[in-house]
Order: C-alpha cells, then sequence, then structure tokens
C-alpha cells in the first residue's frame, strides 16, 4: 500500500466506523473523571477518577493494539470491546515497553553514577559551560538511545499486533528486519506526514477546548480517541506491507509440507 493511499484510509478509519466510534469515547471518559473531581472539589469523584484512571490504563492500550491489528490485516472495521481481552493486551504492550525502555534506563542511572560526581565538581568549580556542555552531551545521548528504543518499539507493539505473541514482539532482531522490510526512507516518510497530518488535526480541534464546561470532556472523549484511533490503525496498514510477505510464506511453507507429505506417501 502505497503512503498516499495509507494516510486516505488512516484518516477515513474512525468515520467510516461512527457506530462503534462511541465505544472508545466511553473509554476515555475514564481518565475524564479526576479533572472533572479536581475541578469540582469533589473527593469521592477524585477517588472514583483514580480507579477509573487505572481501569484507563488497564484497557484502553489493549483496545488500540486490537485497532493496529485490524490494520495490519487491512481490515476496515473498528475493533469490538472486549474486556478480557484488552486487559491481557494491555498488560503485554505494558511488559513490552518495560523490556524495550530497560536499556534507556539503564544508560540514563549509568550516566548518573559516572557523570554525576564530575558535574558536580564544575558546578562547584564554576566551569559552567564545561558543564553545560557535559550535561548537554549525556542528555543528547540519552534521548538518541530512548529515540531508538521507541522507534522499535513501534514495531514491536505492530508485531505483537499481527502475531498476536509477546514472544515475537520480543525479538529485537526480528522487529529489525521488519524495519528493513518496510524500508527506512518509507517509514521516515510515514513518520513526517503523519506527524504533521495529526497536529494538524489537533491544532484545528483545539478551539474545542474553548467551548464553556463541556470542551474539555469533548476533546478528551471524542478528539483524542479520533486522534488515536488513526496513529493505530495508520500504524497496522503500514506493517500490513509486510505482514503478506509472512502470510505468503506460511501458505508456501504449508504447501511444502503437504507436497513433501505426498511425496513421502508416493515413495
Amino acid at each position: 500500500m502505497n503512503l498516499s493511499k495509507l494516510v486516505s484510509n488512516s484518516l477515513k478509519y474512525p468515520f467510516r466506523n461512527i457506530a462503534k466510534l462511541p465505544i472508545i469515547c466511553i473509554l476515555f471518559v475514564l481518565i475524564a473523571i479526576i479533572p472533572i473531581g479536581m475541578v469540582s472539589d469533589n473527593k469521592y469523584l477524585i477517588t472514583i477518577g483514580v480507579i477509573a484512571f487505572f481501569l484507563f490504563i488497564l484497557i484502553v492500550p489493549g483496545y488500540f493494539v486490537s485497532v493496529v491489528r485490524i490494520g495490519a490485516n487491512q481490515s476496515a472495521m473498528l475493533p469490538s470491546f472486549n474486556l478480557v481481552n484488552n486487559i491481557y493486551d494491555s498488560i503485554r504492550v505494558t511488559l513490552l515497553r518495560i523490556v524495550y525502555m530497560f536499556v534507556p534506563v539503564v544508560v540514563f542511572v549509568i550516566a548518573l553514577i559516572v557523570f554525576g560526581p564530575t558535574s558536580r565538581s564544575m558546578l562547584n568549580n564554576y566551569k559552567i559551560f564545561e558543564f553545560l556542555a557535559t550535561v548537554g552531551l549525556v542528555l543528547l545521548l540519552i534521548f538518541i538511545i530512548y529515540f531508538i528504543f521507541e522507534f522499535f518499539l513501534f514495531f514491536a507493539k505492530a508485531r505483537l499486533a499481527y502475531f498476536n505473541s509477546l514472544r515475537e514482539a520480543l525479538k529485537i532482531n526480528e522487529v529489525i528486519k521488519d524495519i528493513k522490510r518496510i524500508g527506512i526512507v518509507n517509514i521516515f516518510k510515514w513518520l513526517i506526514v503523519m506527524a504533521i497530518l495529526l497536529n494538524v488535526i489537533t491544532f484545528v480541534t483545539s478551539f474545542v477546548n474553548s467551548i464553556p464546561y463541556v470542551g474539555f470532556l469533548i476533546y478528551i472523549c471524542i478528539v483524542i480517541p479520533i486522534i488515536e484511533s488513526i496513529a493505530n490503525y495508520s500504524l497496522g496498514l503500514l506493517y500490513s506491507n509486510i505482514a503478506r510477505n509472512y502470510d505468503d510464506s506460511n501458505y508456501n511453507g504449508f504447501e511444502k509440507e503437504i507436497e513433501s507429505d505426498r511425496y513421502d506417501r508416493i515413495n
């Protein structure tokens, strides 16, 4: 699927499923309860909001894994809400993030241990420029490593969705192969185009926040779910370009097994 078709289908996706869109909107209501409780200074509502927030964390990430899966299979349907599957997928996504963020966290801790005393010494000796240069370089290094693993995590999530397997998603060598198959240039073109479009949508719809009383609620419960649906479905469609190759290889492997079995029977 070329970039223009991918982007076009992604933008149309939430609106092809208007009947099911309220499902996502209702889920996002959960994170709106805490701000409402804080504004109204209602402790009971805040407590309910905290519980609702944890429910949100347990359900919504997994639901969007289903959206990625739908995109990877080039379907246009919005996935149905399934509490057990959504929670299960949310847990797997969380574990996936923990594993992929392990290296950036380790690098950050090592940087603190190694450069912490040096930076403190520079400050004590009023070596401001050296201090700023050191901190800047360390932060740049950490950011680059974080970006690389966040990039890997993107496609690990796609593998998790498509193969429905955490083990497959944790195969970083296969993730790197997937990235190469899709093409770095294609990925960056997709990232740039989608980032621009989603930021434009965010900017255009930001006026909703100015609506008294309900603007914030509308933005959280309608605008953000639509943006998230577009982004996750787009990732799935991007991955679908190589997912079909997996299907073909599995089919060919199955055909070879049949042929081998026939050959054995003949002989």
